[in-house]
């Protein structure tokens, strides 16, 4: 399911409001999600999962291309872990 596809989904089931109108909820709800990782803030959604920032340490790298050693800076990334009911639900 890509942006798209969800902002389908959402204005199927909620049909007092047009597909303009879901496709700018949406936008808002992942500004707002990027914003507040982008800050290192955890967001926390019960019964779906949790994204946070993580930071992984410098380490050496392989150039896959050429094979020629690289030094890999510290650097963020964000982190999603699954919360217990999404995961019970998909291992149904």
């Amino acid at each position: 399911m890509n942006k798209s596809d969800l902002v389908e989904a959402v204005a199927a089931k909620l049909t007092n409001l047009t597909a303009k109108d879901v496709e700018a909820i949406v936008g808002i709800i992942f500004d707002s999600m990027t914003d507040a990782l982008a800050k290192a803030d955890r967001i926390e959604i019960r019964g779906f999962g949790s994204f946070e920032v993580r930071v992984r340490k410098a380490r050496k790298g392989r150039n896959p291309k050429t094979g020629e050693s690289v030094e890999l800076d510290i650097r963020k990334v964000p982190f999603f872990k699954v919360g217990k009911e999404l995961k019970e639900l998909v291992n149904k």
